[in-house]
């Protein structure tokens, strides 16, 4: 039967100073509201003595939050551990969690005190925090360099003193995992009262180990792991909340031991602190990265088609994401692009398939990814899959330097004439708003470019527009030795995807519902 393992997220405290991911109160809040969905056991919401900020923020998140305990941090003096304890005593379940350098390089330089002297101020702080609060953590930072009997020495006291959560942490991420894991095993045997505490793990980035270490801290014996959302905090960061809950989750066989983490939500945790800190995580990163359930590869994209489990240790569905990506480019197969076209409403044949994939890995080698849009113009333009609703009948514009601009413009659909005139900025200005008038669509222009196809005169006139329509982006093209034409034409190339992207939407939504 797995064992519990229970995750305390510093997001709020050690990840906030990690530099530019500061938040105000308000954005703590909504961090803490989420953290409290996700259902860590324990939000470090900050360190009151720091700051009045700090302060207001923690007590604010102590009054509101109530399914988690609310740990407040407190250096190892009076003053520090009764404003944590002001700030947190309305929590439902109140934290107070102190601490102090327990390594003789912190001690020679930082503290300038003795071993003995470090003792004291240990077990004294312990007694305070445990006379105000039931919950209290101690924590011997920069554990990794301190010498182990030290430790066992101290812990030992603290814990006689009413500790009950014991942290261990790699401060400056100094440690590698078989020494970690060895560290946490002779404590819990060196350790008289080991039994009556929690012995936790708390783990930095330095040397890319945090969540390695911290899963070898739970295989020796650490049953809590401080943790923050997108791995965020002082220097290369802290371990990653999402990176250790989902290795225990996927490897079960070898990690016997489960959280109460609600992994659905690990998706929407890490969008909502990137939005709240503007820090975005590299696309690459496990678990919560972009390019996570993405895939590009022809082999990589069939295996997934036929079987998810091919290439997915995980479900993106298990963090919250809708579904895997893939990523049309230079790499990509037939099989993935006509699930793509699918997914668009396009069930094409074998052979349509290989016309398509014709233009399309002509397209992939000029671009590092092909969208939607560029599929279905692929299709509109390239197989001419797609009819034309309206076609150009005829056009007359006529404007000057020193006279309106006006158009008249005559259309076909399905072999009914229509004709309307119209004034403009310009005559095809003019032109434009003509084919609006009659197609009913109400187009916004966004590029307009000519290029000269051949030379000479009477040269041929190639003209590209972009335009948007009901939201959606459509290019239009079209040639003709007259620029006028060529840019009625273009305009109305764009106008015609639209009407059939719209006309073969509705006929899939009746479909759906039939």
């Amino acid at each position: 039967m797995s064992e519990r393992v229970y995750i305390f997220d510093t997001t709020l405290r050690d990840g906030e100073q990690s530099p530019g991911c500061s938040m105000n109160l308000e954005e703590k809040l909504k961090m803490a509201r989420q953290l409290e969905r996700l259902e860590v056991d324990v939000v470090e919401a900050g360190f009151p003595i720091a700051s009045e900020g700090d302060f207001e923020a923690v007590q604010a998140i102590s009054a509101e939050i109530r399914r988690p305990s609310i740990a407040a941090l407190a250096r190892t003096h009076r003053m520090d551990i009764e404003r944590a304890w002001e700030a947190v005593k309305h929590a439902a379940k109140p934290r107070i969690h102190t601490f102090i350098a327990t390594s003789d390089i912190h001690l020679q330089h930082k503290l300038r005190k003795s071993r003995s002297q470090v003792l004291d101020q240990a077990v004294e702080s312990v007694k305070i925090a445990r006379d105000l609060c039931e919950e209290v953590e101690f924590s011997a930072e920069d554990a990794t360099r301190s010498d182990p009997e030290y430790l066992a020495e101290i812990f030992e006291a603290v814990i006689e003193q009413g500790a009950r959560v014991i942290n261990v942490p790699d401060t400056v991420g100094y440690s590698e995992p078989q020494e970690y894991g060895a560290l946490f095993a002779y404590l819990l045997a060196k350790v008289a009262n080991a039994d009556q505490a929690i012995f936790s793990c708390h783990c930095h980035d330095d040397l890319g180990l945090a969540v390695a270490n911290s899963l070898s801290g739970v295989k020796n014996g650490c049953r809590q792991v401080e943790c923050t959302v997108n791995g965020i905090g002082e220097r290369a960061g802290n371990a990653s909340l999402e990176e250790i809950v989902m290795a225990l989750h996927t490897r079960s066989d070898i990690l016997p031991y489960h959280t109460g983490i609600v992994s659905e939500e690990i998706s929407r945790s890490s969008r909502l602190l990137v939005n709240l800190t503007g820090t975005f995580v590299q696309p690459n990163k496990a678990i919560v990265g972009k390019n996570a359930f993405a895939h590009e590869a022809g082999i990589h994209q069939d295996g997934v088609l036929k079987n998810a489990q091919t290439y997915e240790i995980m479900t993106p569905q298990s963090v919250g994401i809708t579904s895997s990506t893939l990523v049309l480019g230079k790499h990509s197969g037939r099989h993935a692009l006509s699930k793509k076209f699918e997914e668009l409403g396009y069930r094409l044949n074998r052979e349509e398939v290989e016309r398509a994939y014709f233009f399309f890995t002509k397209l992939a080698d000029q671009k590092k990814e092909v969208y939607d849009e560029d599929l279905i113009t692929i299709i509109q333009d390239g197989m001419k899959i797609i009819p034309d609703t309206y076609k150009l009948k005829y056009i007359h514009s006529a404007g000057g330097n020193q006279e309106l601009a006006s158009a008249v413009v005559k259309l076909e659909k399905a072999g009914q004439l229509f004709v309307e005139s119209a004034y403009g900025d310009g005559p095809v200005d003019a032109i434009y708003k003509v084919i609006d008038k009659i197609t009913g669509s109400r187009g916004r222009l966004l590029d307009f470019s000519i290029n000269s196809v051949t030379r000479g005169k009477d040269a041929l006139g190639e003209v590209f527009v972009h335009v948007r329509i009901d939201g959606r982006q459509y290019t239009g093209k079209a040639a003709s030795v007259d620029i006028i034409d060529a840019s009625a034409r273009a305009y109305l190339n764009a106008v015609n995807k639209a009407l059939h992207e719209k006309s073969r939407t509705r006929n899939h939504a009746r479909a759906a519902s039939a």
